[in-house]
């Protein structure tokens, strides 16, 4: 994952632009992924998509003719959606559009102005420090025309129409944790899952933040009524521990599953309540679809101080962490596939596990006490009422225990699965 987002490192990418198209087309080699485009203008609720941004170069020369800013050298430069410019100005005229962080003096931020029309340059403060000529030659070569906003769609078709949705937004440029870890994350599951049985549907989203959940919303307004659970995958390759937001719902089974997973992963983690602030999570969550979608992440956005800067870099994303948020994933679809609800077929009282080799099968093994425990937590709450997931919490047992002991008897015919109640 992470040297695959090495690859996509470098591609300028925003809310809308070629930069958006070239990392759908990289996603696109690895899974099944249908790319939509939306025209500028098109009326999505309260807002509208906006004009195509594209840039092709930018730079700040000073009087020997050399950029001190150069946007070659690093995308970040570049205020996002900056209108074009080419001009001589002087350098207190300059100033006023430009960025850097004078706490962080060796780093360059990243800022954008999507909806207003502005232009900018982002530098480290020692290089704004440097800038003493008295005036400076501004270009920013870039367009912003009636285009299309770029989406991508990778659909994994199972044996319901209910939905699992994972989205994670694509329009940020060379920042590793925030959010080419989301990317990588996301692609690599659906990767995983395009080999696998699916009980579920699957959707994957690659959009840009905000106006692209909006837009899709906007457009399966119905269909949107499928999605059963969901993810935002964002800021999922940084060192710190595992950070759940729940859903609005707060009580959704995706929010217990995360939950029970996060208690049993023997590592430390954080859940918390959902807030109307933070990413697509907040447009899923909205009063009038209020899906119940949460927000996998590791350490929050803006508590951390590479947040939106170049000091989220490659260095910064983890491999490790990478595949431990790829785990946490797989292990939550993993959970909501096996989450059924069974029927206990010998009710009156225990029936006898010994002669059918239940106790046996598991005898001298690590855990036998555990996995006793979870045959008989099984066989007392599968009375039609008590998903595996019910049974797990309760009985304080990891699901894949109680998983493996529901198997165990249905192998001899002791439970059979209830109907879905799908909708």
């Amino acid at each position: 994952m992470h040297r695959w987002a090495t690859e996509l490192f470098p591609i300028c990418r925003s809310i809308t632009g070629n930069g958006v198209r070239e990392t759908l087309k990289q996603i696109g080699k690895r899974i099944s992924l249908t790319v939509h485009e939306v025209p500028s203008g098109t009326q999505v609720f309260d807002w509208k998509v906006p004009l195509e941004w594209n840039i092709r170069d930018a730079y700040i020369k000073n009087a020997r003719g050399e950029r001190v800013v150069d946007f070659q050298k690093s995308n970040l430069h570049v205020v996002s959606y900056s209108q074009p410019v080419k001009q001589r100005m002087a350098l207190a005229e300059l100033k006023e559009h430009l960025h850097s962080l004078p706490d962080r003096p060796d780093w360059i931020p990243y800022r954008t102005s999507y909806y207003k029309e502005s232009w900018g340059f982002c530098l480290s403060h020692n290089q704004l420090l440097s800038l003493t000529d008295p005036e400076y030659d501004v270009c920013i070569d870039a367009s912003m025309t009636e285009g299309n906003l770029t989406y991508g769609e990778c659909f994994l078709p199972g044996e319901s129409q209910d939905e699992v949705l994972i989205s994670t937004h694509v329009c940020h440029p060379s920042l590793g944790n925030d959010n080419l870890s989301g990317i990588a994350v996301a692609t690599f599951l659906a990767e995983w899952l395009q080999m696998r049985p699916r009980r579920y549907s699957y959707r994957f989203l690659f959009i840009p933040g905000t106006i692209g959940s909006i837009t899709w919303l906007s457009r399966h307004q119905h269909e949107a009524s499928r999605i059963k659970h969901g993810l935002v995958l964002t800021g999922v390759g940084d060192a710190g521990p595992i950070t759940y937001k729940k859903s609005r719902q707060g009580d959704a089974e995706i929010d217990r599953v995360m939950a029970h997973l996060l208690k049993h992963g023997g590592a430390p983690y954080s859940v918390c309540d959902f807030i109307p602030y933070g990413y697509d999570e907040r447009q899923y969550c909205s009063p009038g679809f209020n899906l119940a979608v949460g927000c996998l992440s590791r350490t929050p956005h803006s508590q951390y101080p590479e947040y939106h800067t170049s000091a989220d870099n490659l260095d910064f994303m983890k491999p490790q962490a990478l595949a431990e948020s790829l785990w946490y994933c797989q292990s939550t679809v993993d959970i909501l596939e096996q989450n059924l609800t069974y029927l206990n077929q010998n009710p009156h009282c225990e029936p006898q596990l010994g002669k059918r080799g239940l106790y046996r099968a598991v005898g001298g093994q690590a855990g036998e006490k555990s996995m006793e425990m979870a045959l008989l937590w099984v066989l007392n709450l599968s009375d039609g009422r008590y998903s595996m997931l019910d049974i797990a919490e309760r009985s304080q047992l990891p699901f894949e225990v109680i998983a493996r002991a529901a198997s165990a008897l249905s192998s001899q015919a002791l439970l059979v699965p209830q109907p879905s109640q799908e909708s």
